[in-house]
């Protein structure tokens, strides 16, 4: 099908015409003849026509004329698109100009943040490679923003407040933490489950030195004590939305950290009563002394095997386990121990017990190979290291080893000052799993690292980006689960990097094209409730 001008007399007429077979022959025949031609360029009829026909192709065609030279360039809409919107509703952009109001930056800030936080998303790398990142994704706002606005942008989130009341000593108030209250307090009515409240750390090791004083060697979580290293510890409630982050110098312990950040989420946040929930590293006598004289309900994980209370008295104690519905295949038991006026619950899973079991044995029949090869063949490993007896100069495996650590199969013991039930104990202790997956997005998919920055507010500035960016991410996935949509992170930022408008120019005009919505990107939009950009659409002159 095609158009064609048929003459008739001194009169031109545009028509659309169709290549019909009749037999053997190709014949042509008239679908519509649409009207005179000079009365058509005339008006605005063509350009309308065509603008209607281009909705109903997958591909739109420009006619050129052929005497210029043209125009094109692609951007990815996707990004900004969604998240723009996710940073509007829930206030982060009004947060952040509120706090910058009577400063004078002579760039927007507000727009260098989300910049950073998008590239975070969708990149990642350091501050260096979103200023080159940004240029093949369209963020309104952002044109005039160059390497040096970034740079000043991030030293202004970690910037130290002159008021350090309600500070801890290794980590000083600072304007982050202005941010994450002006957003819990613009969302409060997200944060009604702040009953319960999860708290982990991890460490994120520096390319450099680690600016002033967060750079400090300590324990690598990341296997890499030969390099310096900061904290970094998040607060999560119990519907899995990142309330704040603290950052610390890399030598600060676990145990040092529980009872004052849980202090100040008391006094930031104007909790009244909540329950901690955190991992066994967070545990010592004097912290559980520490939570209980300070009114803090805990739920936390216990060292089965460095505390003898644990493992020769409450793991040996009988009873009877009762099965929790976890959603899982296997099913989680727990029971409930009472030793010297404190609750202990221990936790089985039978599936994870199986597979300690069989790693186990894996160990043991490796091990007896190396015997046979002589005690040198030993040296190092420690998986070997706990199963072997040494007697003169002759090294055995130890029956008795090999049994005491069969008592620890599957199972976690769990330590509270709560009312709750054994299984509700076990089933808030499994949310804290949501904290570990959020350090495994901050440092794999969004990939903090690499940090080059050399000054502590600028490294604080990087490292709340990615939080913010967490923030983000959880209330797109809160959303999508609310509609009956579940979809992997990777394929949402996938599809929509591939939404993409193309600008095509010639002799002064401009047409944007927009490519077609690939995958889940789609559902995301409407879910959000996002209007689909028009496939075509002329920009003014």
């Amino acid at each position: 099908m095609f158009a064609r001008i048929k003459k008739s007399g001194r009169n031109e007429y545009l028509q659309i015409v169709e290549n019909h077979r009749e037999g053997k022959r190709v014949t042509q025949r008239v679908i519509a003849t649409l009207g005179r031609l000079d009365d058509l360029k005339s008006g605005t009829d063509i350009q309308a026509l065509a603008r209607s026909l281009a909705r109903f192709s997958e591909q739109t065609l420009m006619v050129l004329t052929g005497k210029s030279e043209v125009d094109a360039d692609a951007v990815s809409i996707g990004p900004a698109l969604v998240f723009e919107r996710l940073w509007k509703e829930l206030h982060i952009d009004t947060v952040l100009e509120g706090l910058l109001k009577r400063r004078k930056f002579g760039f927007d800030v507000e727009r260098a943040v989300f910049m950073t936080v998008l590239h975070r998303l969708f990149a990642s790398g350091s501050d260096r490679s979103c200023d080159r990142w940004r240029r093949d994704c369209l963020i309104p706002g952002t044109k005039d923003l160059s390497l040096h606005h970034l740079y000043r942008a991030m030293a202004f989130l970690g910037e130290e407040l002159q008021d350090q009341r309600g500070s801890l000593p290794c980590a000083p108030r600072c304007i982050k933490d202005l941010i994450e209250e002006g957003i819990f307090s613009s969302n409060r009515d997200l944060f009604t489950g702040m009953d319960l409240v999860f708290f982990d750390t991890t460490s994120i090791y520096f390319e450099g030195e680690g600016g002033d004083t967060l750079g400090e060697y300590g324990h690598s979580k990341d296997s890499r004590p030969d390099l310096k290293q900061m904290v970094v510890g998040a607060v999560i409630d119990d519907t899995g939305r990142p309330v704040s982050c603290e950052m610390m110098p890399g030598d600060t312990t676990d145990v040092t950290t529980l009872v004052p950040v849980s202090e100040r989420i008391r006094s930031r946040f104007g909790i009244g009563e909540f329950c901690v929930v955190a991992d066994r590293g967070m545990i010592s006598a004097r912290t559980l002394t520490e939570l209980e004289e300070k009114g803090f309900s805990y739920i936390l994980g216990v060292r089965m095997r460095r505390v003898r209370k644990v493992s020769e008295e409450v793991l040996s104690r009988p009873g009877r386990y009762h099965e929790v519905p976890t959603g899982d295949k296997e099913p989680l038991k727990v029971k409930e121990v009472v030793l010297h006026g404190r609750r202990f619950i221990v936790c089985l899973n039978e599936a994870q017990a199986r597979k300690d079991a069989l790693d186990r044995q894996m160990i043991l029949d490796s091990l007896k190979d190396k015997l046979k090869q002589g005690p040198k063949a030993l040296v190092g490993n420690k998986g070997y290291r706990r199963f072997l007896s040494v007697e003169s100069s002759h090294v055995r495996i130890d029956e008795k080893k090999v049994a005491g650590e069969a008592r620890f199969d599957g199972k976690w013991v769990l330590e509270t000052n709560t009312k709750l039930t054994a299984e509700e104990v076990a089933l808030k202790y499994k949310e804290l799993w949501q904290v570990e997956q959020v350090f495994r997005d901050m440092k794999s998919v969004l990939d903090t690292r690499p940090v080059y920055h050399q000054r502590d507010e600028t490294i604080r500035g990087h490292v709340f980006c990615s939080f913010l960016a967490l923030v983000l991410i959880k209330e797109l996935i809160s959303r999508l689960e609310n509609a009956g949509c579940s979809f992997a992170w990777a394929d949402i930022r996938r599809d929509l990097e591939a939404l993409r408008e193309v600008s095509i120019s010639e002799s002064g005009k401009s047409l944007v094209v927009r490519s077609r919505l690939h995958g889940v990107s789609g559902k995301v939009l409407q879910t959000l409730g996002i209007g689909i950009p028009p496939t075509i659409r002329e920009l003014p002159a």
